[in-house]
C-alpha cells in the first residue's frame, strides 16, 4: 500500500498535466544553425527548381536543360540592410553580366508579394525570386534553423520574419551566389555564415569569366 499510493498520485499528476506538447521536427536538409551548412560545391550537378517571381509568374530552373548559364544570388530578406547593400553593389556588374549571357537571379525568404517593396532600391534588371519555402536553399544545402535568441531580437526590434515569409518556419538562407553552367554544374560558390559578409562584385565576375571559358569549351566539343 505504501508503494501504491505514491505511484497513483504520480499517474493523477500526469493526467492533470495533460500530453506533452508536439515538438516540430526540423527536416534534415535544414542545418541547425547557419555554421553547419552543407552547401553545394563546384562540379556538383544543380537541382531542378520551380519558384514564384516577384510579378507572380513562375520561374523554373531546368538544369538538365539551360539556355543560359545562371548566377544565383540567396539573400535573407528585404528587411535585412546588408542584403540591401550587397544587391546594390551587384548592380555594378549587371550591364556586363548580361552581356556576357548570364541570367542573373535573386533569392529570397521573403513572400512574393513584398519582394520588391522591401528593398531599398529595386530598379535593377535581375530577376527576383520568393524562396520563401527554403526549397531552393534547402535544395543547394544553405537553409538553417533560425535560433530562439535571434527570433526574440528580431520581435525586439519589430522585424516579423513571419509576416516577410508568410511561414512560421523561422529558416533563412546562409547568404550565397552560385554560378550555374549550361550543363547543369556548378561551377562556383560562395557561401558565407557571417551575414555581414558578402562576396564582391569582382569575384563574381571572375567566376562569371571563368564560367564563360567553360562554355566556350562545351560549345567546341
Amino acid at each position: 500500500m505504501r508503494l501504491l499510493l505514491p505511484l497513483l498520485l504520480f499517474l493523477a499528476a500526469c493526467q492533470a498535466a495533460g500530453p506533452e506538447p508536439e515538438v516540430t521536427q526540423v527536416p534534415a536538409d535544414v542545418a541547425p544553425t547557419a555554421w553547419d551548412v552543407s552547401p553545394l560545391l563546384p562540379g556538383m550537378d544543380a537541382p531542378s527548381l520551380e519558384l514564384t517571381a516577384a510579378d507572380g509568374s513562375t520561374w523554373t530552373l531546368d538544369s538538365d536543360r539551360l539556355d543560359r548559364p545562371v548566377i544565383m544570388t540567396f539573400y535573407r530578406g528585404g528587411w535585412c540592410p546588408y542584403c540591401n547593400r550587397h544587391l546594390a553593389a551587384l548592380r555594378n556588374a549587371e550591364s556586363e553580366l548580361q552581356e556576357m549571357g548570364f541570367d542573373v537571379v535573386f533569392l529570397s525568404a521573403d513572400r512574393p508579394e513584398v519582394l520588391k517593396p522591401s528593398l531599398s532600391d529595386s530598379t535593377f534588371n535581375y530577376t527576383l525570386v520568393s524562396d520563401n519555402d527554403l526549397e531552393a536553399a534547402r535544395a543547394f544545402g544553405i537553409a538553417y534553423q533560425v535560433d530562439q535568441a535571434t527570433i526574440d531580437r528580431y520581435e525586439g526590434t519589430r522585424m516579423d520574419l513571419d509576416e516577410a515569409s508568410g511561414r512560421s518556419h523561422y529558416w533563412l538562407p546562409a547568404p550565397a551566389t552560385f554560378v550555374i553552367s549550361t550543363d547543369g554544374l556548378v561551377q562556383f560558390g560562395y557561401v558565407n555564415p557571417n551575414y555581414r559578409v558578402r562576396v564582391s562584385p569582382e569575384v563574381v565576375m571572375a567566376a562569371a569569366r571563368a564560367t564563360a571559358d567553360h562554355e566556350e569549351r562545351l560549345r567546341e566539343t
